[in-house]
Order: structure tokens, then sequence, then C-alpha cells
């Protein structure tokens, strides 16, 4: 059965005036209409294609992109409201319904939402919820403690910044950890931090461990001194946001790293900044 919500890979079965008919192995087939069509093809192809429902609740093909796939989280804005919900942009011409027994709080158009893509069961119809902590779970964890892993930025918290893990739990960066702007919805890499008794996820930004982190940082202030003619106007006397609109790291990570560098005869430490002693 061909199934809606995700990208497949489905074979071109015929060409008819209004597109191609695609099917799988269980001699389901379904509509790839002309505007999607390749220039070339022959029968027996196989096309990567995105299913889901048109504005008639048939299935239909498209080698469109969407901006969420099923039973995953997306940042996506809401372009109108009606009488059944509020309907968001997720780069595909039917446009993606959040039911109103979805929404945390009635939703306005304009703003955007972080969403779940999820399927109703019963009418087989693809549908988004604002619901998005239901569908989070920390019961049983798919990761480690150091592990790089994806982070999207759920909401502001007293403590800091709660996240989607991996599009599956959910994880906190404390306010100590954050070195520079994070905003709903940004997507950025992360790192397990910690992994509580209560499975409760502290995300880092930075790699966990000296060596894990400081390594690249060392290569880092190495590539932008050679770049600057073996320069750079950061010391440890620098303010922590003067040192991250530089390098994009920690002042803690910067006074590691060039404590390494300066041991390994690499750098001179001077009041003003630091300099490379050799530069290639």
């Amino acid at each position: 059965m061909i199934a809606i919500g995700q990208h497949q890979d489905l074979t071109i079965l015929r060409h008819t005036s209004v597109g191609l008919y695609l099917g799988d192995e269980s001699g389901e087939d379904v509509l790839l209409p002309n505007k999607y069509c390749p220039e070339n093809f022959t029968i027996g192809d196989t096309l990567h294609v995105f299913v889901y429902r048109d504005h008639e609740e048939r299935k239909i093909a498209t080698n469109l992109k969407p901006k969420i796939l099923l039973h995953q989280f997306g940042f996506l804005r809401v372009t109108s409201v009606s009488n059944v919900g509020a309907f968001m942009d997720w780069g595909l011409e039917k446009e993606l319904l959040v039911p109103f027994r979805e929404q945390r709080q009635k939703m306005e158009v304009g703003r955007w939402y972080i969403v779940y893509l999820d399927l109703d069961i019963k009418t087989d119809r693809l549908y988004a919820t604002n619901k998005i902590e239901k569908r989070l779970r920390n019961d049983i964890l798919s990761i480690n403690e150091r592990d790089a892993v994806d982070v999207m930025v759920m909401k502001k918290t007293d403590l800091g910044f709660s996240v989607i893990v991996n599009q599956q739990h959910e994880g906190l960066i404390f306010e100590s950890d954050i070195f520079g702007t994070l905003n709903i919805g940004d997507k950025i890499k992360g790192y397990v931090k910690q992994i509580r008794a209560d499975n409760k996820l502290d995300i880092s930004l930075q790699p966990i461990g000296f060596e894990n982190f400081n390594d690249p940082n060392c290569a880092l202030i190495l590539t932008r001194l050679k770049a600057q003619k073996g320069f750079l106007p950061v010391s440890d006397k620098s303010t922590p946001e003067e040192i991250y609109t530089l390098l994009n790291i920690s002042k803690k990570a910067y006074k590691k790293a060039i404590g390494t560098l300066y041991k390994q005869r690499k750098i001179t430490l001077l009041p003003e900044g630091i300099k490379m002693n050799s530069v290639e």
C-alpha cells in the first residue's frame, strides 16, 4: 500500500493526458500530475516522490519537498484560519490543517508554531498538532551521554531553552551553556551533556569532554589567526560577547584552547590579543 506523509520510490506504470501513474509492489497506483513529471522518462523507471492527499482527498504524488514529514516536528507559519482550524504553509499546494482540538491556544494568521505531523488512522488523512509534548517521549531513550544530536529549539523556560532532540525526545539547554542567540524553531547541532535519573536530557552546544571540544577550537583559532595575518584582537580580558562574535565559541572554551596552544608554543599571549608564532 502506498503510504502518505513520506517520501518513497515508486515505479512509472503508464503515461496519461493528466500525468504519470506510479505504483508499488502492492498493486496500488497514484497520479503524479504533469507539472511534476520529469521531461524524460521511460515506463518502468523509478521516481522518488512525496505522497499526500489533494483537495479532493485523493492520494497524489509530487516532487516538491514538504517542510515536515510524517511523525516529525517542524516550524511552520499559519496562512489562514477557517471554521475547522488553522492552515499552515508546509511547501505543498494543499496547506496543512491544524484542527482546533489540536491547538494549545488559538492560532493566529502570520504567526509561526512548532507542530507535529500525524496521521488520522480512521480517515487516513494527515493533520498537524500543536500539542507537541504528547509526541515526545523520554521513557525509552535512543541516545547516550556525549552523543551528537539534532536539536530543534522548542520554547524558552526559566532555566534556558527546552528543545526537541532527534525528533523524539525533550531536552534542556541551560542558560549557562548558551553563548549567542537562540530562537524558537532553530535547528542546530547539540551534544548530550547528561542523562539524569528521570531520563531528562541536558543538552550542550559544545562537544562533551575537554579533548572533544578543545581540539576543534584550537584548529579554529589557528585557522582564524592565519586568515588575519597571525593576530587576533581578543584576550582573556575580552568579554564573552566579543569572543563569541569573533570565534563563535564561549569564553571558557576560548581560554582552554589558547592555554593548549600556548603550552604547545604555537601562540604568544599579548595584552591586546593573541599572536601566532609562525604563519605559513
